[in-house]
C-alpha cells in the first residue's frame, strides 16, 4: 500500500513538472509608437488591429508642459470636453501610464487643447483569451 502511494505521488509530481504552465503577461503599448502623444496623429488608426486586455497598460510620452492625459465619458470624448474628467492620469513627468484594469471602454484625451488636433484615444479592453488546451506529450518509448 505504501509503495503504491509513493508511486502515485511520483506520477502526479512528474505530471505537474511536465505540464506547461500558460504564461500570461501584461503588454505595454507605447501610444503613437515613435510619434508618441502629439497633435495631428490619428490614434484611431494607431489602435486598429491591436487587442487590449485586462492587465495591459498604455504608456504615454509627451511634452509635460503642453499636454496631459484625461479619461472622460463618451459624450465628452466625442466633443473634446475636458473640464469634467473621470480621472487625470498625468503625473507631471510626461512619461505616464494608464493601467487597463477593467473590461470596458476607456475614452482618453488631451485636455490642454490637443484633443481638437486628434489627441484622443478610444480603447476597448477585453478579457484575455483562454490559454490553448493542454496536449500531453506522447508517451516515451
Amino acid at each position: 500500500m505504501r509503495r503504491s502511494m509513493v508511486l502515485i505521488s511520483a506520477v502526479v509530481l512528474a505530471f505537474l513538472v511536465a505540464a506547461p504552465i500558460p504564461e500570461v503577461t501584461a503588454k505595454k503599448f507605447l501610444v503613437g509608437d515613435k510619434k508618441f502623444w502629439n497633435p495631428n496623429i490619428n490614434y484611431t488608426i494607431w489602435a486598429q488591429g491591436k487587442h487590449f486586455y485586462v492587465g495591459d497598460w498604455l504608456y504615454f510620452v509627451f511634452y509635460r508642459d503642453q499636454h496631459n492625459i484625461l479619461e472622460v465619458n463618451k459624450a465628452d470624448y466625442e466633443k473634446c470636453i475636458s473640464n469634467r474628467p473621470i480621472r487625470n492620469y498625468t503625473r507631471g513627468a510626461g512619461r505616464d501610464i494608464v493601467p487597463l484594469y477593467e473590461t470596458r471602454r476607456y475614452y482618453l484625451l488631451d485636455g490642454r487643447g490637443g484633443c481638437v488636433q486628434g489627441m484622443k484615444l478610444d480603447v476597448l479592453v477585453e478579457t484575455p483569451p483562454p490559454p490553448p488546451p493542454f496536449t500531453p506529450p506522447p508517451p516515451a518509448q
